[in-house]
């Protein structure tokens, strides 16, 4: 009898994307960081986004959730260091720790394949 053999299961990353963004927000919202009727605009660099947490909310996060739903990913993510950059780097800001830890998972599970 040949033996058999199965296709890979199929990945989980979409999932695990998307709770982890499901965090993300939530913690925004948490500490103070979301807006709710925030401005429209385009960039092409957070840095020139009126804020990071607005780059965070209005372009980051709805591009990462497309990006699960579509399950295409890019090979790597830098969002944890440009978050420790904004919050770690020039000035410490204690409430932020949360959130910066959060988006440093986001770009290990981006990074794991």
């Amino acid at each position: 009898m040949a033996p058999s053999f199965s296709k890979n299961p199929p990945s989980d990353k979409p999932a695990r994307v998307s709770h982890k963004l499901d965090e993300i927000e939530a913690e925004m919202k948490r500490i103070g960081c979301w807006t709710e009727n925030p401005p429209q605009f385009t960039v092409t660099h957070y840095l020139e986004a009126p804020t990071f947490e607005l780059w965070l909310q209005c372009i980051f996060l709805p591009n990462a959730r497309r990006a699960a739903a579509e399950n295409r990913f890019p090979s790597t993510s830098q969002v944890g260091l440009m978050a420790m950059r904004q919050y770690d780097y020039h000035e410490y800001v204690e409430a932020a720790q949360p959130l910066l830890a959060l988006l440093r998972e986001f770009d290990r599970i981006i990074e794991a394949g």
